[in-house]
């Protein structure tokens, strides 16, 4: 009896120290911050002192599983390209995919009407537009607010449940 529990408890303790070694960030962290990606709350940082301003981002996502998230400060060329993203991912269901991207409204994105499926007004009396074609296999939500402009991505593959009316719950959760 005593030799049963001093093996369960060798085995036991074995286990924890294997568990314990292998607590790393798996590949999928390590491939996204050699990207550049880091906590979002380290990459809001980065965009505020960048630009000097706050930034309020949504407080909903859409309503499907996320494993990841992930931010990032891209800062190419000066204000005009610089970018604040943050990207929601699923490492089993890759369909499972959300992006926002920020950037200064007055180097916004251009999209063609041609595009612009539907309009809607937000809390704040903005206008958003929900798109389909502009990234392939994506469609947005792009809208301005203080002086920025938020492009929503979803994944079409899961268009049929998260609705552009979802895409304006999660604009209007700014306004919170």
């Amino acid at each position: 009896m005593i030799k049963t529990l001093s093996l369960l408890l060798i085995s036991f303790c074995l286990l924890t120290i294997y568990a314990v070694a292998n607590d790393k960030p798996s590949r999928y962290e390590e491939v996204y911050a050699e990207i550049g990606y880091k906590t979002v709350e380290g990459a809001l940082d980065d965009f505020e002192q960048h630009f000097k301003q706050k930034l309020k981002l949504p407080l909903r996502v859409p309503p499907i599983s996320f494993t990841h998230y992930f931010g990032r400060l891209n800062n190419l060329e000066g204000d005009i390209n610089d970018t604040f993203e943050v990207i929601f991912i699923n490492d089993q269901f890759s369909e499972n995919h959300f992006k926002i991207d920020v950037r200064p409204a007055k180097h916004k994105i251009q999209f063609s009407d041609n595009y612009v499926l539907r309009t809607f007004k937000l809390n704040n009396g903005s206008d958003a537009k929900y798109m389909e074609k502009p990234i392939p296999g994506f469609n947005l939500l792009a809208f301005e607010r203080d002086n920025w402009q938020y492009v929503f991505s979803i994944d079409k593959k899961v268009s049929d449940s998260i609705t552009p009316e979802i895409l304006v719950q999660i604009a209007n959760s700014i306004d919170f």
